[in-house]
């Protein structure tokens, strides 16, 4: 996929790409620190829609685009493993906090594998790792101690 990144006098950066669809989408970057998603046509990327994001939707937003291609390929590991699931978990119950808090391997049996932020993935997190609010926990375990993690990450 080639990325565009385009200098904005003044603004900052607008970073894009064509898609199948015969449209452009991608963000621009303001020095203020604020995101806007883009959806452009792709002969004109001035006409289109732009949608302001606070700090936490663009976030939320990059973990919802980047989490679910992780959640396929964990599924797909543990395919042969009778029992074994991955669920994307929000966590809002730790943000501050750091992971060993949770004592969510002692408390459930399941495992936090990775933590999506804001497009990024930490991969195995040690005891250490401090959520932030937004976070999306990988998850893996059975169908109970994956219920059970979901209760103690959104309410402790």
């Amino acid at each position: 996929m080639n990325v565009e990144v385009t200098p904005l006098p003044g603004t900052g950066t607008r970073q894009d790409f064509a898609i199948r669809a015969g449209r452009r989408i991608g963000v621009i970057a303001h020095r203020d620190g604020k995101v806007d998603l883009v959806v452009t046509k792709q002969d004109d990327p001035d006409t289109g829609a732009s949608i302001p994001l606070a700090p936490d939707e663009a976030a939320t937003l990059a973990g919802l685009l980047g989490g679910p291609q992780l959640v396929v390929h964990l599924s797909e590991e543990h395919h042969d493993v009778n029992g074994i699931t991955t669920h994307q978990l929000s966590v809002t119950a730790f943000a501050n906090r750091v992971l060993g808090d949770t004592a969510l391997r002692t408390r459930t049996g399941a495992s936090i594998v990775a933590v999506l932020r804001s497009g990024a993935v930490h991969a195995s997190p040690g005891p250490e790792f401090v959520f932030e609010n937004g976070d999306l926990a990988v998850v893996v375990g059975t169908t109970a101690g994956l219920e059970a993690a979901a209760e103690i990450l959104t309410h402790g």
